[in-house]
């Protein structure tokens, strides 16, 4: 089943006296557990496009469904709730609150839900075991590692249970080897059902990726099925 379908997605920006076409046209379907990379250069529309996806912004033109919803015409209040139950965002600078312990950084999403303390403590140290950071979550994020930070952040993503990991850059801030244990890390949680969409300019780390998108000018120019290589090691 199709967890998000897009069709025929159009996104202008006026600037000035230009006018900038960073989606034109835009139609693509992910199903329910797939684990999708989108690739391309810089301005080739893949951030604009990650951020329909994540109901962070709204299409000028097209259509998008999220788990059955119409998103395009929703108000801004509507698109706060759907992000708040039905996607987990991880970023490439990890966007933690500096001088807050890891487990509060996890409780955050819940906190915008309105979850009780007891229930948020609990929830939160779940999802710190489930990417191996369970003793860690006294710890400030000064106190851990560039990948054990964004181990946090996938934590912190998943807290609220949502059916959708987008993940923009997650290794960009990252040497090779922390690379490889984070893709590890989101390789396994597609493996229990998660759906992935990762937004990279590493071939190395869309290979990780059942399913391969390259962006140019707006336009999907490239929609391959990768074969199971690059997740042989996991």
């Amino acid at each position: 089943m199709a967890l998000i379908q897009a069709q025929g997605l159009c996104k202008t920006y006026v600037m000035g006296d230009q006018t900038v076409h960073a989606l034109r046209g835009v139609s693509l379907e992910i199903d329910e557990g797939d684990f999708v990379a989108i690739m391309g250069a810089s301005g080739s529309g893949k951030s604009t496009l990650m951020n329909i996806l994540g109901c962070l912004d709204q299409p000028s033109e097209g259509e998008y469904w999220l788990a059955g919803e119409e998103v395009e015409q929703m108000t801004p209040d509507q698109l706060a709730s759907i992000r708040n139950r039905r996607i987990g965002f991880v970023f490439q600078q990890f966007n933690l609150l500096p001088r807050t312990s890891a487990l509060e950084n996890v409780e955050l999403p819940m906190v915008y839900a309105g979850v009780k303390p007891a229930e948020r403590r609990a929830l939160a140290l779940k999802a710190l075991q489930r990417v191996g950071l369970a003793e860690r979550g006294g710890h400030t994020p000064s106190e851990l590692s560039g990948g054990q930070q964004q181990r946090v952040a996938i934590a912190r993503a998943l807290v609220n249970s949502p059916q959708l990991i987008l993940a923009d850059e997650p290794t960009g801030a990252l040497d090779t080897k922390t690379s490889e244990d984070i893709m590890q890390l989101l390789t396994e949680l597609n493996a229990q059902g998660m759906t992935v969409v990762i937004v990279t300019h590493e071939n190395d780390i869309a290979q990780w990726a059942r399913r391969k998108l390259v962006f140019r000018d707006g336009q999907i120019v490239e929609d391959v099925v990768q074969p199971e290589r690059g997740r042989a090691d996991a």
